[in-house]
């Protein structure tokens, strides 16, 4: 008897099938999940104590703004086509081109996995005083098991995290109230903005718009562009603000930027580092997921397997990534919005026709040099004054356009493959 082939139920290198499909709950559950995001606090409690209260509700507001359209946009792209921001980026980067690509994002959210184990790793070890590699090996353990099974363990997970990190997240944010005297109170305890209008968009905007890039990866799931769409910028304006307001509140309130810290001040020190964990925990399976699909497109190894290898990696160099990656980590976190910035406007202004015929039989450019040009005018336009991040989907969208207009007419373009 013939042996079946195992069905990739996470369709690594394929489009999502009608039986992969997931309704608006699950999907909701699966983006606030990925939104409640321990670095979003940490920027929020930055923000909390360098501005006043209306400019900080301000600032959140244009900021998410910000971030809720460009994740719709691509949410939107993801559901249309059933397709994860590696194999999207085919039809713009080129086949070969989507490698450099996914090499980029694989190699960031791997990094980043391995940062946040420690991160979580340091306050359970000094609490308890265990030595900190048997905690770095249970942590990476636990997130890689949970991360191996895909997007239906994505969404048992943020079904336990989301509701448990929102109701510790506001019992802090009572005490940090009550501390500060309500809302009156605390209103008046900055009175002077510190951070400027523009830096304090940008770190709003660029808390998240790196991780926000790889939005595809998950909502390619949904049953349609509704839900895709709704989920996604419902997470956002409900998850992202509500992860900013913890920080932000807690630390107007007692001086302190981390929320864990500000917990522990309140006396809660276990729920301090439950919030982290649960915090760490939905990012990172978020993150080893995306990773693992990355590299799927390069080597067409099924996601599973490098949910493994990608994980066991992360963890053993964990402590080498948490104290010399970083400063890299940001470096390449940097060339992300141009990367996404050159997949939006490729579907919906360059390549649309393209994106209607069948994937698997779809003649792919090897590699197109009109994205790489774009991209890298993104990337260079990010250290100009401005938001950065900003700058940079802006200068891609726009010379992307213009350069394929110029490139069409002058005939350019590499030689396609299969």
């Amino acid at each position: 008897m013939a042996k079946t082939k195992a069905v990739d139920h996470d369709y690594s290198i394929t489009p999502v099938g009608k039986e992969g499909k997931k309704g608006f709950f699950s999907m909701l559950v699966i983006m606030m999940g990925f939104t409640f995001y321990t670095g979003t606090m940490l920027t929020g409690g930055q923000l909390g104590v360098g501005l006043t209260f209306k400019t900080l509700l301000t600032v959140l507001l244009i900021g998410d703004l910000i971030l809720g359209t460009y994740t719709a946009l691509l949410a939107y792209i993801s559901s249309k086509t059933s397709l994860s921001t590696h194999l999207l980026a085919r039809y713009s980067f080129g086949k070969v081109g989507s490698y450099f690509v996914s090499g980029i994002l694989g190699i960031t959210q791997v990094g980043w996995f391995g940062v946040s184990i420690v991160m979580l790793a340091l306050p359970i070890s000094k609490t308890w005083n265990i030595p900190i590699w048997i905690v770095i090996a249970v942590l990476g353990l636990l997130m890689t098991s949970t991360a191996y099974f895909g997007v239906k363990s994505l969404a048992i997970l943020s079904f336990i995290a989301v509701p448990s990190i929102a109701i510790l997240g506001c019992y802090s944010t009572g005490i940090s109230l009550s501390q500060a005297g309500g809302f009156s109170g605390l209103a008046e305890m900055t009175t002077v903005n510190t951070i400027g209008m523009t830096t304090a968009i940008g770190m709003v905007v660029g808390s998240f718009i790196s991780g926000g890039t790889l939005t595809p990866d998950f909502t390619r799931f949904s049953n349609n562009s509704r839900t895709a769409v709704v989920s996604t910028v419902a997470a956002f304006f409900i998850g992202n603000i509500l992860m900013f307001s913890f920080g932000a509140i807690g630390g107007l309130a007692t001086g302190m930027a981390d929320i864990s810290d500000v917990m522990i001040s309140q006396g809660l020190v276990l729920s301090g580092i439950v919030i982290l964990g649960l915090n760490i925990w939905t990012t990172n399976d978020n993150t080893i997921y995306a990773a693992s699909l990355a590299f799927s497109n390069i080597t067409k190894i099924e996601k599973k397997k490098l949910v493994i290898v990608n994980g066991i990696i992360a963890t053993i160099f964990s402590m080498a990534l948490y104290n010399n990656f970083t400063s890299l980590l940001n470096f390449l976190s940097g060339f992300i919005p141009s990367l996404g910035a050159v997949i939006i406007t490729d579907f919906f202004f360059v390549n649309r026709k393209a994106y209607e015929e069948n994937f698997e039989s779809y003649s792919f450019k090897a590699v197109n040099p009109v994205a790489f040009i774009a991209f890298v005018l993104g990337v260079i336009s990010s250290y100009l004054p401005g938001i950065s991040c900003i700058n940079a989907v802006a200068v891609s969208m726009v010379s992307y356009v213009g350069i394929s207009f110029v490139a069409a007419h002058a005939h350019l373009g590499s030689k396609k493959v299969a």
